[in-house]
């Protein structure tokens, strides 16, 4: 039998909505491509945790942009420009820290260098993005600060930005005031570049409140 006209068009329609559907779906289950650096590529869907991720901090560093997402137990750290668009795990979320507008420190130069931090159980941990030749990558992670501050700075005048964490000089658990400077290149292999011998108050630290030691005050740590 025949089928009318309208008939047929309306089950064509049908089979065309259906397999668009399928098609659809299928593009939205898709897997996040991952680049050769390790990173995700990123989806205007993406998600932290269990929720949709929302940005807290962003920076320029020369032509790219990093920001900071957050959501519920996960964080994300994305880069974007001239690099080319890519997404790391921000591992520190994870680890319980709490993210802010102030958890983002970025030094722009030939190396550019950026410090993701924020504070839990009384320390300050960070991890840390480089970008050499045009390419993100991660860093030695975690660095902890047990004395509450953790940043950037040129400590040994090299043009890569160093990590520079205060530490206090106390058993594990207990309170005193003994503190000092910690310092972590990013160069090279990177590595411990020394810290500074320890003073009673945080306000003797070379440089607070923006700690910045001289070279010459690094001596090897511990001893």
């Amino acid at each position: 039998m025949t089928r009318p006209p309208t008939a047929a068009l309306a089950i064509a329609c049908v089979a065309v909505l259906t397999t668009v559907t399928g098609l659809f779906i299928a593009w939205s289950l898709r897997p996040a491509a991952v680049t050769d650096a390790g990173a995700q590529a990123p989806r205007d869907d993406l998600r932290c945790g269990a929720t949709a991720c929302r940005s807290v901090v962003k920076q320029q560093v020369g032509a790219d942009s990093v920001e900071l997402l957050v959501g519920e137990g996960a964080g994300r750290i994305r880069t974007g420009g001239a690099s080319g668009p890519n997404i790391f795990e921000l591992t520190i979320v994870s680890s319980g820290a709490r993210i802010t507008e102030r958890s983002l420190q970025c030094v722009d130069a030939e190396v550019g260098v950026c410090l993701a931090r924020g504070e839990v159980g009384g320390e300050v941990l960070g991890e840390v993005f480089v970008r050499r030749s045009g390419a993100w990558s991660r860093a030695q992670v975690p660095y902890v600060s047990s004395g509450a501050y953790l940043a950037l700075h040129d400590v040994n005048r090299d043009a890569v930005a160093d990590v520079v964490a205060v530490q206090r000089a106390c058993p594990k658990g207990a309170d005193c005031s003994r503190w000092f400077v910690q310092v972590f290149s990013l160069a090279g292999g990177g590595g411990e570049l020394g810290c500074t011998p320890v003073v009673r108050e945080p306000e003797a630290l070379p440089g607070w409140p923006e700690v910045a030691p001289d070279p010459s005050e690094l001596r090897q740590c511990g001893a």
